[in-house]
């Protein structure tokens, strides 16, 4: 008996000390956030743990208080006090941050909040990140880069990000155990701004060779990445097997059972079936050497039919598939969880019908898994599958595709979406929220829209929020501010259920269509009705000009006015052509290219819009120069054509950016309009496919380029965006 409370008291003891060195950590590591955002004025604020013993057991809380001059932020772990820290500045200090422009204005003295603030999270699992932003957007971020964004989850509720850095040394390692050389591997390593594809098993060798310095310098950084999200109190998810091997696979394991999936147009790729006993071999061969070199807190990702329709709807077939992939991750860690994307039930909805979707999610126990419902603002599956019959979920916000920087969100639905979800007896097991957009750094408002429902049961009224956003962004009231966020948000902002916002013609490949390849222009707004929001903004610029997010959101506003505009005068040109008006057909195309200069110069008064930065950055990743060299290729590559020069995917990641405007766009417009006046010159009928091969030619030229663009913004936005404001008001009208 005395043995028995002996071992007792020295468990208890054990987890005593390991819960009181977690609170020591989590409250270092919130502390110095506080120093990263504040510098010197971090000092006015203390941190407490609340003990979990604390009432609200079991749920994220936090407190805001005075602390004698000071202002005390208490939380149940490091998230939830640097969630406090943000509520006090947005809420208390009238301040804010985001990617594109803060306001960290605070007084002398910091304003001390009037009462004690409580909040409390409905929400458990606070998700963040798609695979597709780790090359939309974080192809080339440093730690520097990370560590902003680790504080700005942290500082907006996130706990469960998605952590896939760093997995190719892993693999590496996997595979020369098991025979492979890295000249076997260099036909399946993509190159850095296509690994995530590669992980999710859509492409082999796509812009490799991956050099091992690359390997080397991600491992690192993931360790950095695991290691401050876990001193904040998040639980990262890591990648598990998704079956996808090597193309040599078969000459090294001839009786293996392999699956050939193609995916965009790119040549197949080898999927192991499940059913082969290697499957749960090299996934727990996989996952042991992860854990080994990161760690683990029990979350994996895996997503086998991502984009790729499985080879048969038996439901028997997908049940044993989902319960080998389990299996593969239970091998190396029994307490494993599988997080899985549901976005293959929308992707391919014909497919997946309530029978499969069933089959699929029944082979694994309830509690080993959550469905990330992840476009639940424009197509939740969650309502037509019992809520995952019986499995725990995620209401997210997906918004972005490929990176546009198209102002759009659906800002009613983000609003209110969350909590109608909560609050519906048909929910079932929703025990979170999240965000899955494919790239970031654009829109800035529905993030944070978004993320105010992190610590909130119901719904957020939109008044009142956009005229507090529009004051604490720009740092005071302004009544011409709040008048365009109200014309914003009934405009670009009721966005349309589209896969993000529409693009402009400008970015598409020359056409005399409204739309064509990769850019849609339909938008689900009069563009004539957008046009009072950017008077609004111009008015409101000589109170707001000195602020960082008004000089962003005008510059965004006006581009988006300008886009609209393009739109319509390109629409122009092509009438004028039909009807054989060489006039006006030499004066709208006359137009057209000033527009573009004038986004072009606009866009370059900005850091945000600078294709320099983004070639730069990748440049800077590389050793040696020819390392430099395939780095900045990737970068060219993966916003204009894709792939090769025949990609059906160009133009998905468009970006208007100074420097796209005025060396990819804009010369292949010229070209267009070149052609056809040859061809007027020599009386002969336009050839439109011949042309597009021409220019297929010249976009695959660019990819290969390097030539410079700016790093570094030039000009006032303000005093450019009024200057264009001026020149196109009267005839937009």
């Amino acid at each position: 008996m005395l043995r028995k409370v002996f071992s007792f008291a020295v468990l208890w003891f054990t987890a005593f000390i390991l819960h009181a060195q977690t609170n020591k950590e989590q409250l270092e590591s919130v502390n110095a956030l506080i120093r990263r955002v504040l510098k010197e004025r971090a000092a006015a604020f203390k941190t407490e743990i609340i003990p979990s013993s604390t009432g609200n057991a079991g749920a994220d809380h936090f407190e805001i208080s005075r602390a004698g001059t000071n202002i005390l932020l208490r939380g149940t772990n490091g998230v939830s006090i640097a969630s406090a820290f943000n509520h006090y500045l947005r809420y208390v200090a009238n301040c804010h941050i985001s990617w594109n422009g803060s306001n960290l204005n605070l007084p002398s003295s910091l304003p001390l909040p009037q009462q004690t603030i409580v909040r409390k999270t409905p929400y458990s699992r606070r998700y963040y990140l798609n695979y597709c932003t780790f090359n939309y957007s974080m192809s080339w971020w440093d730690w520097e880069r990370w560590e902003k964004e680790i504080d700005w989850m942290a500082m907006n509720g996130i706990n469960m990000p998605l952590a896939i850095t760093g997995q190719n040394s892993v693999w590496r390692r996997v595979y020369k155990s098991m025979g492979f050389t890295d000249k076997d591997l260099e036909g399946f390593f993509s190159g850095p701004a296509y690994f995530n594809w590669f992980w999710m098993g859509n492409l082999d060798a796509w812009g490799g060779p991956l050099p091992q310095s690359f390997m080397q310098k991600h491992e690192e950084l993931q360790k950095k990445i695991l290691a401050r999200e876990r001193s904040l109190g998040m639980t990262p998810i890591l990648p598990a097997f998704t079956g996808h091997v090597p193309p040599s696979f078969k000459e090294k394991f001839p009786n293996a059972s392999l699956k050939k999936t193609d995916w965009a147009g790119f040549p197949e790729v080898n999927i192991l079936d499940p059913d082969d006993p290697m499957f749960i071999t090299i996934g727990k061969k996989f996952l042991e050497e992860e854990i080994k070199t990161y760690g683990t807190d029990h979350l994996y990702t895996s997503d086998t039919f991502n984009e790729n329709a499985p080879p048969t709807n038996d439901p028997a077939f997908l049940n044993a598939v989902s319960k080998k992939v389990y299996q593969s991750m239970a091998a190396a860690d029994p307490g494993a969880t599988w997080i899985m994307q549901g976005w293959l039930f929308h992707f391919h909805a014909k497919f997946w019908q309530q029978e499969q979707i069933k089959a699929l999610l029944s082979a694994v126990p309830d509690d080993k898994m959550i469905i990330l419902d992840l476009w639940s603002e424009n197509h939740p599956v969650w309502n037509r599958t019992e809520a995952y019959y019986g499995k725990p979920w995620i209401w997210c916000m997906l918004h972005n595709f490929g990176g546009n920087v198209s102002m759009y969100g659906r800002m009613e639905e983000v609003a209110k979406g969350p909590s109608a979800a909560l609050k519906d007896p048909q929910s079932r097991k929703m025990v979170g929220i999240g965000l899955t957009p494919e790239a970031i750094e654009q829109n800035p408002v529905m993030y944070e829209l978004m993320l105010d429902n992190v610590w909130r049961d119901t719904p957020i009224d939109l008044d009142r929020w956009l005229k507090d956003y529009a004051h604490r962004r720009y740092g005071k009231q302004n009544v011409n501010a709040e008048k365009a966020w109200s014309i914003l948000r009934v405009t670009v902002y009721n966005g349309g259920i589209t896969s993000g916002g529409p693009e402009s013609i400008i970015t598409g490949r020359p056409t005399f269509k409204r739309s064509t390849g990769g850019t849609r222009t339909e938008k689900s707004y009069n563009p004539k009705d957008l046009l009072p929001a950017w008077k609004y903004f111009v008015e409101a610029a000589p109170a707001l000009k000195n602020s960082e997010g008004f000089q962003y959101d005008l510059v965004d506003l006006t581009r988006q006015v300008l886009a609209n505009y393009a739109d319509s005068v390109q629409q122009l040109f092509a009438a004028a052509y039909i009807r054989k008006d060489q006039t006006q057909f030499k004066v709208r195309t006359t137009e057209f290219l000033s527009i573009i200069d004038d986004m072009d110069r606009l866009l370059g008064t900005r850091k945000d819009f600078l294709l320099g930065v983004w070639l730069q950055s990748a440049r800077n990743y590389g050793t040696n120069d020819q390392e430099k060299q395939l780095y900045e290729k990737n970068a060219r590559n993966l916003i204009t054509l894709w792939g090769d020069r025949n990609s059906n995917l160009h133009e998905y990641s468009n970006r208007q950016w100074n420097g796209m405007l005025s060396g990819f766009y804009k010369p292949r417009w010229q070209q267009f309009f070149n052609y056809i006046a040859q061809c007027k010159a020599e009386g002969k009928e336009p050839d439109f496919d011949a042309f597009e091969e021409q220019i297929k030619d010249w976009e695959w030229k660019w990819v290969h380029g390097h030539e410079q663009y700016r790093t570094q913004a030039v000009g006032d936005p303000v005093g450019v965006a009024s200057e264009l404001f001026r020149k196109y008001w009267t005839r937009m009208q």
